[in-house]
């Protein structure tokens, strides 16, 4: 037997939230796997997404950095256009951009609500939506939604995030059930806490810390490289036959 390849050589990749912690990570690990990444970021953040595209030019690899607002449609679009406008095609998609708003159930507010669902699960329907209408046209593609084991599983404070995130998890069924005959595999990566920089302060809080460590029978944070190591399998030849699947990343978490 012939191990399948887990390289994504001559791919064009698009990763959303690029220009920093885990959305840094999958730009940098595709482009070292073998694909040529897009690279989105708001527009008043760009210059994120421009760092880390250097990065990739410093080993010899592609890389374009290209604004996106993943709540609006018109920025979507114009982010597939450009990226088609570069490159001709998308191969993979990676929806990556997200946020949460840590709040009480009974104190979230309705701007706190759809600020959460408007990034979280809008932003990741017509991002492949749009990107999905290019895929279908020529039968071929890989979608990898960033869920979250909150998707799975409830925690406290984070009713419209996990909310959202179980939305991500469902909605990659639907599209790998309505896509699969054109050759378009969907799938979703459900990570644990990841340990980045913009979560650093998180773990200031040694009791915060210790809780969640005592829920992750693994005894440990995610590192990104865990989180890149599952999305560049389902992007690459040896998840050929992987649609519709959410690969869990936590450590035992959702196992108790």
């Amino acid at each position: 037997m012939v191990l399948p390849s887990f390289r994504v050589d001559g791919q064009i990749a698009v990763v959303t939230g690029a220009g920093s912690g885990l959305g840094e990570a999958i730009g940098l690990g595709l482009a070292e796997a073998g694909a040529a990444v897009v690279l989105t970021e708001l527009p008043d953040l760009l210059a994120r997404a421009e760092r880390v595209a250097a990065r990739v030019r410093e080993q010899s690899g592609e890389a374009y950095a290209v604004p996106l607002d993943v709540t609006a449609v018109d920025s979507i679009q114009r982010m597939v256009e450009a990226a088609l406008d570069r490159y001709g095609r998308i191969d993979i998609l990676v929806n990556n951009a997200g946020i949460q708003i840590r709040r009480r159930a009974l104190e979230v507010s309705e701007d706190d609500w759809d600020r959460v669902l408007a990034v979280n699960l809008r932003g990741v329907f017509f991002c492949a939506q749009r990107v999905g209408r290019h895929m279908v046209a020529r039968r071929q593609g890989r979608i990898i939604n960033i869920a979250s084991q909150n998707g799975l599983v409830g925690m406290e404070d984070r009713a419209a995030y996990c909310a959202s995130k179980a939305g991500v998890i469902n909605l990659t069924r639907v599209l790998a059930l309505e896509w699969a005959e054109f050759g378009i595999n969907v799938n979703a990566v459900a990570p644990t806490f990841v340990r980045t920089p913009l979560t650093a302060p998180m773990w200031e809080d040694p009791a915060l810390h210790a809780g969640v460590l005592r829920r992750i029978p693994l005894g440990r944070l995610a590192e990104p490289r865990d989180v890149v190591g599952a999305v560049v399998y389902l992007a690459s030849p040896a998840a050929a036959m992987v649609t519709g699947a959410t690969l869990v990343v936590d450590g035992g978490w959702t196992a108790v």
